[in-house]
Parts: structure tokens; sequence; C-alpha cells
């Protein structure tokens, strides 16, 4: 397994230790959740808004799996989430993390030059107490500290707990990596706030060669938490003959943002098919991609003939292979996306597939116009 580097020593990690929820600010957080439920496959176990005693905005919570979502939108045309709508469309706000000590966290990263968000509040119901505390990173995102040991509930205090179970559960199990699109030449800036502020090392890096077709090129650093629970790649454009997929997305999302979230699933095969009958559009490649795949992968316990009309690629390192397959964008602007993702050993990113994939998001920005 990959280490942390040397440097870690000089920092002294945050006490986070795995993702808790992502909140995404949305212009309809009814019909959001709605996709969420019959399209993803997520439950729906909570409500606040105006019944609630939240007069401003509405937001439901879902799950699936230990993966936490929130969608949340506002209720009148001046208010933050409006215009963190307006400006980016619908889109992550949040990414929040465990903490034993969300108190302890935030004044550690404030003090390593974090900017305050919020700052720690304790938020109890009948459930237990739980507290709250966050500061901001790449562009409008912020990181919230999530102390939670002292509560029960389905999701956080002020929620009305629901238990409204998915008609089509997708078997999605828990959050791999987040992954966040940054400007030309910011990516640095980013990987040095991980490792100054929240004691992450570099676990994986590519750079324009491995990540290149004909027309475009990138850069990437996954930053880790030294534990490996949380993963958080930083990608930024590189020079190539036309505008990357980085480009595209800093351009319509008006800003720095998170691009993805990877989930992992035990059989992917069963929650592709499952997302592909609840409607979900997935990024294709040619059917000359499987071909290669005895050779280039080696053995692998799935069917490739069972690979291959659903598009899943496959990728190996030295620790075992792992299987992928990125969705299209879930909204209108050609921004925020999901992977599924099943590792069987690989600690890999799809480094051997990055070629096939990008000129499938190639052709799909062509298609717009954008490329």
């Amino acid at each position: 397994m990959t280490t942390p580097k040397e440097s870690l020593d000089k920092v002294t990690p945050l006490a986070v230790n795995d993702f808790d929820h992502i909140e995404y600010y949305v212009g309809n957080a009814k019909q959001a959740a709605y996709f969420y439920r019959y399209a993803l496959g997520f439950d729906l176990v909570g409500y606040r808004g105006p019944e609630t005693g939240v007069k401003d905005t509405a937001s439901y919570a879902l799950k699936q799996g230990s993966v936490r979502l929130v969608v949340t939108a506002a209720l009148t045309p001046n208010h933050p989430v409006a215009e963190h709508v307006l400006k980016h469309g619908d889109g992550v706000h949040a990414v929040a993390f465990t903490t034993p000590n969300a108190k302890a966290d935030y004044e550690t990263a404030v003090a390593r030059g974090a900017q305050s968000f919020q700052e720690p509040t304790v938020q109890e119901d009948e459930h237990g107490k739980v507290t709250v505390a966050a500061i901001h990173t790449y562009g409008d995102t912020v990181h919230r500290f999530i102390e939670r040991e002292n509560y029960s509930g389905a999701f956080l205090p002020g929620f009305r707990e629901m238990n409204v179970p998915s008609p089509n559960a997708a078997g999605l199990g828990r959050i791999d990596h987040i992954v966040g699109n940054v400007g030309w030449n910011e990516m640095e800036t980013w990987v040095s706030f991980y490792e100054r502020v929240f004691g992450f090392f570099e676990f994986k890096h590519f750079d324009e060669n491995d990540v290149s077709t004909e027309f475009t090129a990138l850069r990437s650093k996954v930053m880790a938490s030294p534990g490996l629970h949380i993963k958080m790649p930083i990608n930024e454009p590189a020079e190539g003959r036309k505008r990357s997929q980085i480009e595209e997305y800093v351009d319509f999302y008006r800003s720095q943002g998170v691009q993805h979230v990877a989930i992992s699933t035990g059989d992917i095969v069963k929650t592709v098919t499952q997302l592909k009958k609840n409607g979900i559009d997935f990024q294709t490649v040619p059917e000359t991609y499987y071909d290669e795949i005895p050779s280039r992968i080696g053995e692998i316990k799935e069917n490739i003939e069972d690979l291959k009309p659903l598009g899943i690629l496959v990728d190996r390192d030295e620790h075992g292979y792992m299987l992928q397959i990125f969705t299209k964008p879930v909204e209108d602007r050609p921004t925020f996306f999901f992977e599924i993702i099943q590792r069987r050993g690989s600690e890999s990113f799809g480094k051997g597939n990055f070629k096939a994939l990008f000129e499938s998001i190639e052709r799909d920005q062509e298609a717009r116009g954008t490329l």
C-alpha cells in the first residue's frame, strides 16, 4: 500500500476520518430529491423547511449505503443559496468530513491559514447532539467538520426524520473519492492547502503524458488522508490543441468546484444495469476497447461480454484491478457527474482508461460546440 511521504510528519493530520455527506445547492430541491431517489436509488431520510421552522430554504436528506446527500434550494431570490445556483447552476456547496472533534479540527485548520466559513456550533434534538464547523476551500466550495458520535438520528438535528425507501436501489456503497477542478496553474496551490491545513499527503499524481488525447490534456494530484478513507484528487488544465474538459467545467461553473463524486459498489455490473434501467446516461467507448482487455489487464472475474454492453472500463495496477464507469453530466450545464467504481484490490484511478474516457468526453464537447 502507498504510504504517506515523509513531509506528513511535519504537519499533524486533522482528526477527520471519512466523508460524512455532500450538500448540493439546487434550483428545486423537491425535484432534485426525486431524481436522486428514482434515478440513483437513494432513500429519503430527512426533510428541513418551512414545516420544520426554516422559512428561507428547503432541504431533503438522502442515503444509500454509507453515502449521505442533501439537496437544498432557496425559497427567496436574494438568498445565498439562490445566488450560488444563479452563478454555478446546481452544484456541490459542501463536502463534509466526520471527525471525533469538530472544534479542534476547525481551530487547527484556521490556525494553519484556512478561511472560516462557520464557527463550531452545537445542534441538538431528541436523538442527541452534533457539532458542526466549516472552512472555505477551492471556489465557493466549503468543507464541514461533523462530530456526530453522540447522535443517533438519520442525518442532522433540525431535519424531520423520514423513511421513504427508493423503489430503484442500485447497490451504491460508500464515497471512494471526490474530484475538484481548478484553474490554470492552481493545482499546486490546493495541493499545498491540503498538505498544510489537513495534513493530507500526495497519494498519486498524473501529468499531461498520462492524461491526454490528440486534442486536450490535464494534470491531477490525489490528496489523501493517512488512512486513505478520504481521497481528494485536484485537476487543472494542461496545454493542448483544444479546450479541455477542465476548462469547459470552469467556464460553465463560473469558478473552481467539485467535478465528480466516485461511489463504490460491490457489484458494478448489477449496479450499472439498474442505473441504466433508472434512466442514467453513461459515457461510452468503442467496442474495440474490449478487445484489448485480455492482453492489457489479464484475467478478471467478470465476463467481458457482460461489461461491453454496459460500457464498464477496467484497469490494473500492482495491487489488483478495478472497474469504473462515468455518467454524463447530470445537469444541463456540462459540469457535475458521477463515477461508479468497484475495486478488486487496485488503488488505481483508471490511468489506463484515461485516453478512451477523455475521447468520449471530447465527443460530447464537440457536440456542444465547446471543444
